[in-house]
């Protein structure tokens, strides 16, 4: 496996974190350098530690995980965004603490492992296509790392644009793509 197809590859695992990431930028009135920090940081080391994680379990736990990795990625994704939706019933007034709970450290750890699940059955495969390890783990993490913190000010940038209640349209994102990882996943098989 050359260096292009690894490209392609990170390129194809980074985009639902980095479509994550810019519903987490829908919800904040300006990014701080925490924010990208937090965005890049979880979901480009949740994206370089699960094929690390799938290379080491190798083909005893793999099959099951692969079988289930649609199915618990979404649950993931749609109790995240079934919160935010919740949250975005309320009244207006409480956009810190709407701000605060969308980068809380647990709120960012079930969304980096629920976007990176994919991760976890390529870093299985990897050794099947020869690829080399250190160079395909170090470029799906910056990849993920870069795009879902230019996700961040993309979604950021929507965001100023709409207004308020975007709460709304990020749960709303973060359920529909569950439903994609979902229904590829079932119409693939």
């Amino acid at each position: 496996m050359n260096f292009g197809a690894i490209l392609l590859l990170a390129l194809g695992l980074a985009m639902d974190a980095t479509a994550v990431a810019a519903a987490r930028g829908l919800s904040v009135p300006a990014i701080r350098a925490r924010h990208v920090l937090l965005v890049a940081g979880f979901f480009g080391g949740a994206q370089a530690l699960m094929p690390v994680i799938g290379w080491l379990l190798g083909e005893q736990i793999g099959p099951r995980v692969q079988a289930w990795d649609h199915w618990i990625a979404f649950v993931l994704l749609a109790f995240i965004g079934g919160k935010m939706l919740w949250e975005a019933r309320g009244d207006g007034d409480g956009e810190g603490e709407t701000t605060a709970d969308s980068f809380a450290l647990s709120s960012m750890f079930v969304l980096a492992i629920a976007t990176s699940i994919d991760a976890l059955a390529v870093g299985i495969t990897l050794p099947m296509l020869n690829a080399p390890f250190a160079i395909s783990v170090v470029t799906i993490g910056v990849v993920t790392a870069l795009l879902s913190a230019a996700g961040l000010f993309a979604g950021r940038r929507f965001g100023a644009m709409l207004g308020k209640r975007l709460d709304l349209a990020g749960g709303i994102v973060l359920i529909g793509l569950g439903f994609k990882i979902l229904l590829e996943h079932l119409l693939l098989s």
